[in-house]
């Protein structure tokens, strides 16, 4: 007997078929923990520091999948990092993250997210970690790096209306701060690098149509690069999810920028 032809209809048919159940397995199975790391150029000058940007760990108990990130981290070689919040969701899993953050072997600065703060994390045992790597948990506060070179400004996510700190004329300046829709805010300050996450970039990110939500406080600025009149501004996608582990379109990731 000869062998029935599979047309190109059917072909068609069948992958149509089959698309959701490859979405939902690569939502569920894949995506959420295939960190990735993404580089970003900023200006056309010969770099001369290495900054990476991380974010919205919501740690949960994983331990296997935190350390792999700070593994990643540590291979990269910044100057210094960037955290812009949300470490955890429940103090429970607080001790284990801080035990695993101090495994970064560079300076790390950071800012809080709404979920630190809702989970009454303690911050002073934050502050401690951070400051043993030789960079500062920033509460409405600025510290200029090791080398002098850099200014690292960190926001509160308490309010909105704060005004934002001075800049410093004799470094660069990187402002730091969870929720991005707040870059409205920071009126006519021109800073060389803004961070910010709190979005998760949508988790499920359709491509022609975009993120299908987005928590408040992102607005316009779901992920990714934008130029604002305050400067760069670059919103992370996030390692951790919630309220549920699904990731579309949508890896985790790790930024690193070259300056």
């Amino acid at each position: 007997m000869r062998p029935r032809r599979f047309s190109r209809r059917r072909w068609l048919i069948t992958a149509l078929l089959a698309a959701p159940g490859v979405v939902v397995a690569d939502a569920i199975g894949l995506e959420p923990k295939w960190v990735k790391t993404r580089q970003v150029r900023l200006g056309n000058a010969k770099p001369t520091h290495r900054v990476v940007h991380f974010t919205d760990v919501h740690h949960k108990g994983d331990r296997a999948y935190l350390q792999g990130v700070v593994k990643k981290i540590n291979a990269l070689s910044p100057d210094f990092v960037c955290f812009t919040g949300d470490i955890i969701e429940e103090t429970p899993h607080l001790g284990e993250a801080l035990g695993l953050f101090a495994g970064i072997k560079s300076p790390v600065y950071g800012v809080p997210g709404n979920h630190d703060y809702w989970s009454k994390a303690p911050f002073d045992g934050i502050a401690k970690c951070f400051a043993g790597t030789g960079g500062a948990w920033l509460l409405d506060q600025q510290q200029v790096t090791a080398d002098g070179k850099y200014s690292i400004i960190g926001a509160t996510c308490l309010s909105s209306k704060q005004p934002p700190l001075k800049i410093n004329p004799a470094t660069r300046n990187i402002f730091l701060m969870h929720y991005p829709a707040w870059i409205k805010q920071l009126g006519g300050r021109s800073y060389d690098l803004i961070l910010a996450g709190h979005s998760h970039g949508g988790q499920v990110y359709f491509p022609f149509f975009g993120a299908i939500i987005v928590p408040f406080g992102v607005e316009q600025y779901v992920r990714g690069l934008f130029q604002t009149d305050a400067g760069p501004l670059y919103v992370n996608p996030g390692i951790g999810w919630f309220p549920v582990p699904i990731r579309f379109n949508c890896r985790p990731e790790i930024t690193v920028f070259d300056i």
